[in-house]
């Protein structure tokens, strides 16, 4: 590009019949990003069971492949140093490496999983306590038809 082109360009960036952007986007809604005030996400538990299940899945099947990796890992770069190899050393370091991130992978979906369960035993205690607060209404009730005659 030669020089004067250059100038050109830097002229035409600063002059503002150069600077016209249109961003494409739809026109915010009243009240405020268009979701309504009880929001928009739903979950029932069959949902929430489904994902503390495959995080339990992933934690099981990737603690299992994860291991083998590790270890075959280890003995290829044990018998890579052995031998001379400056690659042995590497890739001990990249072993080291894959357990602190497997590590963090494998608590992260135990967690996942176990706060779900959590969530699931205490959401089932509610709905236990939900259904006796609602009876108790119902018994009371009656008696109050009861003692109306109805």
């Amino acid at each position: 590009m030669a020089w004067d082109e250059w100038e050109q360009l830097k002229a035409d960036a600063g002059d503002e019949r150069s600077q016209r952007l249109q961003l494409n986007q739809v026109p915010p809604e009243p009240g405020g990003g268009g979701c309504s005030r009880q929001g928009d996400l739903a979950v029932n538990q069959t949902d929430l069971a489904a994902i503390g299940d495959a995080a339990f899945e992933l934690r099981q099947d990737f603690g299992r492949v994860s291991e083998h990796a590790r270890a075959a890992s280890q003995r290829a770069a044990g018998g890579l140093k052995t031998q001379g190899f400056a690659l042995g050393g590497a890739l001990d370091h990249v072993a080291s490496r894959w357990i602190d991130q497997s590590r963090s992978l494998l608590d992260a979906t135990a967690h996942i999983s176990n706060h779900l369960d959590f969530t699931k035993g205490a959401h089932a205690g509610d709905e236990v306590h939900i259904a006796g607060a609602v009876s108790s209404i119902a018994t009371l009730d009656a008696g109050f038809n009861e003692r109306k005659g109805a």
